[in-house]
């Protein structure tokens, strides 16, 4: 999935929304970090902030290691939001990069030899 985009006219804007705490910002880091849970990459694009009167682009990338934080952080903005459905995926992401943290990113299941 390509990282999320917004079109504004100055950086001026893109600092009110993240001021004003804009769930368009929580959505998209929220959906390149669940797009990205099993990738390789160390840092993820998770969105481009394109101002058109500077003609410049921002591009914003997470480190991985900052998945659950930045996961639980905005996992507020969703319940805000009313979008349970959407909570759920949140939460189980976060247990599943937990998961794989106490674990040293090997799944925790064991194959069964021997029993049939």
């Amino acid at each position: 999935m390509m990282a999320a985009e917004i079109n504004l006219n100055n950086s001026e804007e893109f600092q009110e929304m993240v001021e004003r705490k804009d769930f368009t910002i929580a959505k998209a880091v929220v959906e390149s970090i669940l797009s990205n849970l099993n990738g390789r990459k160390k840092h993820v694009h998770v969105l481009s902030v394109n101002c058109l009167e500077e003609a410049s682009t921002f591009d914003i990338t997470l480190d991985r290691k900052y998945f659950i934080e930045t996961l639980q952080e905005n996992l507020k903005y969703y319940v805000e939001q009313e979008l349970y459905e959407e909570c759920s995926k949140i939460v189980e992401a976060i247990n599943t990069l937990k998961e794989k943290e106490t674990h040293g990113g090997k799944s925790k299941s064991k194959p069964n030899k021997g029993v049939h």
